[in-house]
This record gives structure tokens, C-alpha cells and sequence, in this order.
């Protein structure tokens, strides 16, 4: 794909805009003022550079402007900045660091980094003096940014962002939600992922919007810091919205400055909740980090639809196979009939669009670009006059409240339980967005179901998002060569013998045919299909 800008020139066209840039608790910096802090940073890091390995910083930051300043900061001085995530725990934290061939960490959370091996630094301790802009202009092609994504294999991957894909996307979602410098935009997703950077830092540093940053995303705050702030836009992935609208409701609701929102997997009926409620125009699409599948609804979309293809022939097809599986068929109620003839694989039969491979992975990259087409990992089925749907994640990805994630590491951990003979970790859909995180165990002696989840959660190396929603305790189904039959779980879903569920305590309880019937009821009220 052919990008027409650069990071580091968006950057560059801000140099003398005084108009505000960044808001956060209180303080604002000005445009100028942004990119000067950009520039003195860019220039402390050629004291620091290597000379023989790659120019990769890794950052895990909340969203504070530091996170900002180096965002520009390594588009000027075209280096690379590597998003880590601290929901990565103890040695998967530190392998991502080291697959990364990070020479540098910047973070205010050094005890996370414990013998890493690399110096570990606070930028915010760091003694910056004023520079001027570099003299090298950047090159579209220019790696920029690293950002991890689950992959088909058990290890979290890379993907690589140049300096042309961030900039052109971001300037091309300016136009899509028709932000101009008058607006600000509300940044409370977390910068470390492409959702952030793509739909809401990137296209307000092309048109001069004001940021507002959020260290994290707050529910019960959403609307209260878009008042306090003026934001007349804002982001999300997933399952925020679902979060904001169950707040209680009150009488001021409408009253704020939202115009736009923009985001990825909304629930389907909390969009329109959501714009009702607020008064605002909500805009949702579906995508991912690496940029080879893009769906965009349109006006006559049908309920629980992602929309169309806004980027080369998305059909799908069988994984295996290669063959286009057949249009969807649905009973009176709008349940898909014939999901084994439906789903399949999302593959855009164009080629890789805005992908531009993972870091250090040629072979993973290869099984994503095969035949010449771009395999997304992703499940869906399409409907007779050509709307696509979303059947879930491919089963060894699950992605768990906004958060992408392998399968095999959290079934290893699961294994680490003394009880536990053998464990099977795959996805099962959410009623709202995204996945919910379901576990088949094979027992031992004096295993017991009811604190396995508070087992979990008590690991050092789990992440909050790896404790399961839903326990299977039991045999699992087999090949005749001994092979789970994940496929087949994942079909069955609850609907099995030994099935328990996590209540809000956190506490493991079995699952009862009055909770089935409320999973069929929030499914409904959601507009999202249950397969």
C-alpha cells in the first residue's frame, strides 16, 4: 500500500502552532510547546543510541504526556518505540522486551523490569535540554512503532507500524470522522495499543485537535472528564461503551460536548444506546493492528453486522481448504442456521493491505500472507447480499476486554495447579463485545472448582484478563491420535455437563440452567448473534 505522509512530518507541522495540544490533570501544553518537547528528547536519545543493534525503546507508561512526547519524539528521530503492556507479567514481560530487541526500557514501573538485562529508566527523571528539530526528514517506510498482537502460535508477536501506515491512517480517520483543529479529542484507551494510536493520538496530531489524556480508561468518569475538558471526540475498542451505559443514568446525561465517537466491535445495540443516550453520533468499524482486514458499516447495514469491506475483497473461506464457504441462512428469530457451512476465515483475497509484517517472525508473517491473500486469524460468515459478520477469534487467539491474547500460555499456567491433569483455554463469545475466556480441565485427585479462579487470579504471571469466566471440568473430547478437539468445545460452549461459572466475587459457582437462560437473554439485548 502506498502511504502519502510521515509521523515526523504531521510532528513538524505543529512546530509553531500555539494552539493547545495536550491537556492532562490540569496542565496544558501548546502545540509548539509539544513538539519542543519532542525535539529535546529526540535529541537526548542520539546521546543514547546504538551503534550496532536496532533503535528500539520499549515504554510502558499509563497515558501521560511523557507517552505522547516520545511518540513524537521517535518520529522525528526516526527510532522505534515498542508498546509493552503491563498486563504481561514476570518473564512474558521480560521476553517481550527481549523479542523486541529492545536496548532501552522507559517506564515509572522499574520493579516490573527486574533482570532484564537493559537499562531501565523513568523518562519523567530524565534531564532534557531544548533541541532543535532534526535535520533528516523521515521516510515513509520508516519503522516506527512495534505493537503486540496475539498470533496463531503461543508467543505474542510484534507487528510493525512504519511511519507512512500510522500517518496516513491517522490523517485518513480525520476525514472519516471529520475531526478539525477546533475539536478535542478524549485519549483514554491505552497508547501502548494500535486503537489509541491510530484513532485518536495520530489523526489529532494531523489536523492540530487538542488531546486530552486519561492515565486509564474510567467508566464511571467517561462523561464527567469529556464535560471537563470540552471533548468533542473520542475513541474506544471493544467494550468500553458497554461499560460507560451501565452506569446509572442521570438527568444531564445528554448534556456534554461528545459530537463523535469512533471505535472497533462495539456491542451492536449499545451503539445506538450509546448515541441516544449522549447525543452524540457513534461510528464503529472493525479492524486490527496489523492492518489486512477493514470493515466499515454503512447506513443499511443490518443489525449485528460489521458492514462491508472498506479494503480489497474480504471473503471467507475455509481455512483449510481455500474454498469460499457458503452465505449464511437464518431462522424467524435471526440466529444463524447453518454455521458450519457459514463460518470461516476473513481473508482478503487483495492481498495484505495496510500489513507490514511481524518483528523478527518471517514465518509467521508468511502464514498470514499466503497465496497471495491475507489470512486474518479471525472467524466470520457473510450474508446473501455480501454484509459481513463476526463469528469470533480464531481458536488459539481470544480477546478479552479490549485485550489480545494466546491461548497457549494461559493453559500452561492452568497446568501449574497441583490438581490439574491437563487444561484446554479457548474463547467463547461475549454479549456485549470480544470474547469471554473459557477453560476445559481435566481433574486430578481433590480438585475443587470453587477457588480455581482465585487460584488464577493469585498467579504472579497472570493477567487479570487470563482468570476464566467459565470452568468445563471433566474429559475433554479427542482426536483417535489424542489431539483436543478445541473446534468442538469451543461449539458447545456452556452447553455441557460440569460447566461452572465465576459470580462477582470471583469465586467459581456451577452453572445452572437459570444462567443459561439469562446468557440467551443478554445475548438478545445486546442485537449481538449467538452462533
Amino acid at each position: 500500500m502506498e502511504w502519502v505522509t510521515t509521523v515526523s512530518a504531521l510532528v513538524r507541522a505543529r512546530a509553531e502552532d500555539d494552539q493547545p495540544g495536550l491537556l492532562f490533570e490540569g496542565r496544558s501544553w501548546t502545540w509548539r510547546e509539544h513538539t519542543a518537547e519532542a525535539a529535546a528528547r529526540a535529541a537526548w536519545y542520539e546521546t543514547v543510541r546504538p551503534q550496532n543493534e536496532p533503535p528500539h525503546i520499549g515504554v510502558l507508561l499509563e497515558n501521560v504526556p511523557e507517552y505522547s512526547f516520545w511518540l513524537a519524539a521517535a518520529a522525528l528521530g526516526r527510532f522505534v518505540l515498542v508498546g509493552l503492556n503491563a498486563t504481561r507479567k514476570g518473564d512474558g514481560l521480560l521476553q517481550d522486551v527481549a523479542a523486541t530487541d529492545c536496548h532501552l526500557v522507559l517506564t515509572d514501573r522499574p520493579e516490573l523490569f527486574d533482570g532484564v538485562g537493559i537499562p531501565v529508566l523513568d523518562p519523567h527523571e530524565i534531564a532534557y535540554a531544548p533541541a532543535d528539530l532534526p535535520a533528516a526528514e523521515a521516510e515513509t517506510d520508516d519503522l516506527y512503532l512495534l505493537i503486540f498482537t496475539s498470533g496463531t502460535t503461543g508467543s505474542p508477536k510484534a507487528v510493525m507500524c512504519s511511519q507512512g501506515k500510522i500517518a496516513t491512517q491517522g490523517l485518513g480517520l480525520t476525514w472519516r470522522v471529520d475531526l478539525k483543529p477546533e475539536d478535542t479529542s478524549y485519549l483514554s484507551m491505552p497508547l501502548f495499543h494500535s486503537n489509541a494510536v491510530i484513532a485518536g493520538w495520530s489523526p489529532s496530531l494531523a489536523v492540530g485537535a487538542t488531546m486530552a489524556l486519561k492515565r486509564r480508561f474510567s467508566a464511571s468518569s467517561f462523561i464527567d472528564d469529556c464535560r471537563a475538558v470540552g471533548a468533542t471526540f473520542a475513541n474506544y475498542v471493544g467494550t468500553p461503551l458497554s461499560y460507560v451505559l451501565a452506569q446509572p443514568e442521570r438527568p444531564e446525561d445528554a448534556d456534554n460536548p461528545l459530537v463523535r465517537v469512533f471505535g472497533n466491535e462495539g456491542a451492536p445495540a449499545d451503539l445506538e444506546r450509546f448515541a441516544s443516550r449522549f447525543g452524540c453520533q457513534v461510528l464503529d468499524g472493525f479492524g486490527s493492528t496489523e492492518g489486512g482486514i477493514s470493515i466499515t458499516k454503512t447506513d443499511d447495514t443490518p443489525p449485528g453486522s460489521l458492514g462491508r469491506s472498506s479494503a480489497g475483497d474480504v471473503r471467507i473461506l475455509d481455512s483449510e481448504t481455500g474454498e469460499e464457504k457458503a452465505a449464511a441462512e437464518f431462522d424467524p428469530q435471526g440466529r444463524l442456521a447453518n454455521a458450519e457451512q457459514a463460518v470461516g476465515e476473513l481473508v482478503n483475497m487483495d492481498g495484505p493491505f495496510a500489513f507490514e509484517g511481524y518483528w523478527n517472525a518471517p514465518d509467521d508473517t508468511a502464514h498470514r500472507n499466503r497465496d497471495g491473500r491475507y489470512w486474518s486469524g479471525d472467524l466470520g460468515y457473510r450474508d446473501a447480499d455480501g454484509f459481513l459478520y463476526f463469528a469470533g477469534r480464531s481458536l488459539d487467539r481470544l480477546r478479552v476486554g479490549g485485550e489480545n491474547f494466546p491461548a497457549a500460555p494461559v493453559a500452561r499456567l492452568l497446568t501449574r495447579h497441583p490438581a490439574v491433569v491437563e487444561a484446554v483455554v479457548y474463547a467463547v463469545p461475549d454479549a456485549t463485545a470480544g470474547d469471554q475466556l473459557m477453560a476445559a480441565v481435566v481433574p486430578g485427585d481433590e480438585f475443587d472448582p470453587t477457588g480455581f479462579a482465585q487460584w488464577v487470579a493469585a498467579q504472579p504471571d497472570a493477567s487479570r484478563t487470563w482468570v476464566p469466566r467459565y470452568l468445563r471440568v471433566g474429559e475433554v473430547p479427542k482426536t483417535a491420535t489424542g489431539k483436543v478437539l478445541v473446534r468442538q468445545l469451543s461449539q458447545q460452549r456452556w452447553d455441557a455437563d460440569g460447566v461452572w461459572i465465576r459470580d462477582d466475587s470471583g469465586a467459581m459457582r456451577p452453572l445452572t440452567e437459570d444462567d443459561r437462560a439469562a446468557l440467551e437473554k443478554a445475548f438478545a439485548d445486546s442485537g449481538r448473534p449467538l452462533l
